[in-house]
């Protein structure tokens, strides 16, 4: 009888071994990263971005948030193969060994800094290379552990993409493009913290200090309500500096208030599917925000 086991199909075991590194890059969160870096770029001209910089901003950009997410999975084998959320990431399932992924991340962050550097422009390259230790060193390595204030100082590196993509097409660090960092800083406290609190348990299963881990859930959710309302008010800044329009404006209060209802409600602790929820309507209110951002930088020009 043939035997039909992957393990004998060179082809199956090839494009199942790509399928690990793919993931290894946490494919999901860098595509967002990616978008808010692109969406910089479109901010910082009035016209059509320029094929290099946005050709190339990107790929170089997604190339180093992939490697900082590669060394990160490394870092953290051990904590991954302990909750359920990551024990089916390639290396605690044993994929790929702790080499291999280093020798991966190593080389795309190369790339991607000689992408970045030759083809773009210096200071991104150095922007997202300090980015990239941020992410993979300073908070993998040591904020993590160190802190339950982790995700707060460590969200500055997750923020820094749409600086990035700016900085890609201007050359320069512009005081607008420092709205958008805010926005995904002050952004990212509510989001974690509302997974941090569906998965408390795991993470005081592997002594991480998150923060529904040291103070308490209940002392967490406040901290999602002030983090929400700072949210709030930042994301109405670019209207305030006239960065955006009427348009921006009116979405991203109707975002505002459905993210500031999940905070609210989530306050009671009754329901124990809000947390969750209120983690998967963030990513959705980010995407929607800077698309907002998008639209309304160009909507002007086309009428």
């Amino acid at each position: 009888m043939e035997n039909t086991s992957s393990s004998k199909n060179p082809r199956v075991g090839f494009f199942s071994s790509c399928n690990d590194f793919y993931e290894l890059c946490k494919p999901r969160v860098v595509m967002l990263l990616v978008f808010t870096a692109v969406i910089g770029m479109f901010l910082a001209t009035p016209g059509m971005v320029p094929w290099q910089p946005l050709v190339f901003g990107t790929l170089g950009i997604g190339l180093a948030a992939s490697s900082a997410a590669a060394i990160n999975q490394v870092v953290d084998q051990k904590i991954d193969s302990a909750m359920r959320r990551t024990k089916a990431r390639p290396l605690p399932k044993g994929n790929i060994t702790n080499t291999q992924a280093m020798i991966f991340a190593v080389i795309i962050g190369v790339i991607a800094m000689a992408i970045l550097t030759f083809l773009v422009n210096g200071l991104t390259a150095w922007l997202t290379f300090l980015s990239l230790i941020g992410y993979a060193v300073i908070y993998t390595m040591f904020l993590k552990h160190a802190t339950p204030q982790n995700i707060v100082i460590g969200g500055a590196a997750g923020a820094a993409p749409p600086v990035l993509g700016w900085t890609a097409v201007t050359g320069t660090i512009d005081p607008n493009s420092l709205w958008l960092f805010l926005i995904i800083f002050t952004w990212t406290p509510p989001h974690f913290w509302a997974l941090a609190i569906h998965r408390r348990d795991e993470y005081a299963k592997v002594d991480v200090p998150m923060l529904p881990v040291t103070h308490g859930v209940e002392y967490t959710r406040r901290q999602v309500l002030l983090y929400t309302i700072i949210m709030c008010a930042v994301t109405l800044m670019p209207f305030a500096t006239r960065m955006s329009g009427v348009v921006y404006l009116v979405g991203v209060i109707i975002l505002n208030a459905i993210f500031l209802y999940y905070a609210i409600k989530m306050q009671s602790g009754k329901d124990p599917s809000i947390p969750m929820k209120t983690f998967g309507y963030s990513i959705v209110y980010l995407m929607l925000l800077f698309a907002l951002l998008l639209i309304d930088h160009y909507l002007p020009q086309t009428f």
